[in-house]
């Protein structure tokens, strides 16, 4: 495991001065505090920070940040949510990481608010999605845009994008922002919207946490489904599979009842665990007869859809469904169906998640490999990685996604975010979900090595979602012609290049 040491110390928390401030009570040195915010998700970095700030309000944090800006040695901070961060990206060796989770345990936060009109809810940016569907749905109202897990911060996911299968037609989570709180690196408190402060409002939404640290978002609501409808389909051609998904996302419309409402798609390969795709979607019965075309076709892809309906749809979803899936190009006999709860749809893989806790195998190394690739280009990445470089490694162990969506029909990525995406119309998510050994975990590195230099000698513009770079050149390219505006942003928000130091955009020596 690689492990970033501690060099110096630019400040010592016993300091009579630190003792003085207001919020000396809430930086701790206790080891484990520490040990906790020296790792991650990903269990693959390791950097280990002098301190960890436990607020109660964002004043706290805006109190920490100002120290820093104001030391003569400043040193970096880490907002830190669920940590669910694969390669140390919300750590800050030697210097601080603030606990975000300990503003969900007072009641000075910002907490979750649903308006009385309905239309939004003011949410902390500590808080969890679950938490978030949950209290939604008890006014029965809902947002629009997930993520597949729902156990991340609300503030985690805006610095990054937050897809899902719902984003073809909502966009991702990023495009379903009203307005924010923001602590910038210069310990501003602002409220930024599209027409209030918009500058940083666009800087932060896929920002990675460069430019302040968000404390409330205003999320829109609508009013929730009560069931769904979840088909799966099998395919052995990725020229059909692909062909279907395009076509299906192209039938979108926010008001159209025959637009799909998610959709995704994965690989099935006999190889690593069994549980790679052996959920308890597919009838166990049917087990055998897909375990036959895997061993045929060597890959197997799977088409998922989902309809939501409540009491005036439930006696027509049946029949757009069918009109939805007709003409598709699946195998016949390989389509599978659930109807399940929506808040049961929603939070699926928590499941699976406290199955693999029971056995050992969740705070496991997660060497991911998350990528945008060009619609035009997915067919050769299909043919040089799935079928090249995955089948000859034979090592997948975990789900593999790959599904479309939309880049400006409905202005569903809006250009003046940070978030970067391939420049054509529709590009595809494709993404690596390996669990491995502590022993074995380099293994995997080295195929998502091997998966970018193919990317690279291939001509595919690729982009990496959640990124990870180690040089300034890389970090250059992958934002391409939106760098110079991103730089300018760092200079003006966090021109001492406290926050986020674990990204190594800025901080990268």
């Amino acid at each position: 495991m690689s492990i970033i040491k501690i060099s110096s110390k630019p400040f010592d928390v016993h300091h009579k001065d630190i003792k003085a401030l207001d919020i000396a009570d809430k930086l701790s040195v206790d080891p484990s505090a520490v040990e906790a915010a020296s790792r991650d998700f990903g269990h693959i970095a390791k950097a280990i920070p002098l301190a960890v700030l436990q607020p109660s309000t964002p004043k706290e944090i805006a109190a920490l940040i100002k120290l820093s800006y104001y030391n003569s040695v400043p040193f970096g901070i880490a907002a830190k949510g669920h940590g669910h961060s694969l390669r140390g990206q919300a750590m800050a060796n030697n210097g601080v990481v603030i606990d975000m989770k300990s503003m969900n345990k007072c009641r000075n936060g910002t907490g979750i608010r649903v308006s009385t009109d309905g239309l939004y809810a003011d949410v902390g940016g500590e808080q969890l999605w679950i938490e978030v569907l949950n209290k939604t749905l008890e006014h029965g109202l809902a947002p629009v845009s997930w993520t597949d897990y729902l156990y991340l911060t609300v503030g985690g996911t805006l610095s990054n994008a937050g897809i899902s299968g719902q984003t073809f037609r909502y966009g991702p989570q990023i495009s379903n922002v009203l307005e924010m709180d923001v602590i910038t690196g210069k310990a501003d408190f602002m409220t930024c919207s599209p027409k209030m402060n918009s500058e940083l409002f666009y800087a932060v939404l896929g920002g990675l946490g460069q430019f302040g640290i968000i404390t409330r978002a205003r999320i829109p609501l609508q009013p929730a489904s009560l069931r769904v409808k979840w088909v799966r389909v099998l395919y052995s051609d990725f020229s059909s599979f692909t062909r279907d998904q395009v076509l299906l996302i192209s039938r979108n419309g926010r008001k159209d009842q025959n637009t799909l409402d998610y959709l995704e798609g994965s690989l099935l390969m006999d190889q690593g665990s069994p549980n790679n795709w052996r959920s308890s979607f597919f009838p166990h019965s049917d087990h055998p007869k897909i375990i036959s075309l895997i061993t045929k076709h060597r890959i197997m892809y799977c088409l998922e859809v989902v309809k939501h309906y409540d009491d005036q749809t439930k006696n027509t979803v049946d029949k757009v469904m069918k009109q939805i899936l007709q003409g598709l190009s699946y195998m016949p006999g390989f389509m599978f169906q659930k109807d399940v709860r929506y808040g049961e749809f929603l939070n699926r893989v928590r499941a699976g998640e406290l199955k693999l806790e029971s056995q050992g195998l969740w705070e496991v190394p997660h060497p991911w490999l998350n990528l945008f690739i060009p619609k035009s280009q997915i067919s050769d990445f299909n043919n040089g990685v799935f079928r090249g470089i995955v089948l000859e490694r034979n090592i997948t162990t975990g789900p593999v996604l790959v599904y479309p969506m939309n880049r400006h029909k409905q202005v569903l990525w809006d250009d003046r975010m940070s978030a970067v995406t391939p420049g054509e119309e529709i590009f595809y998510a494709v993404g690596f979900l390996h669990s491995s050994g502590f022993n074995d975990w380099e293994a995997f590195e080295d195929q998502n090595m091997e998966i970018m230099k193919f990317c690279n000698r291939a001509g595919i513009v690729v982009k990496q979602y959640l990124p990870h770079y180690s040089t300034k050149d890389e970090w250059v390219h992958h934002f391409g012609s939106k760098w110079k505006i991103f730089q300018l942003r760092k200079h003006q928000f966090d021109p001492r290049m406290l926050l986020s130091p674990g990204q190594r955009i800025f901080n990268n020596n």
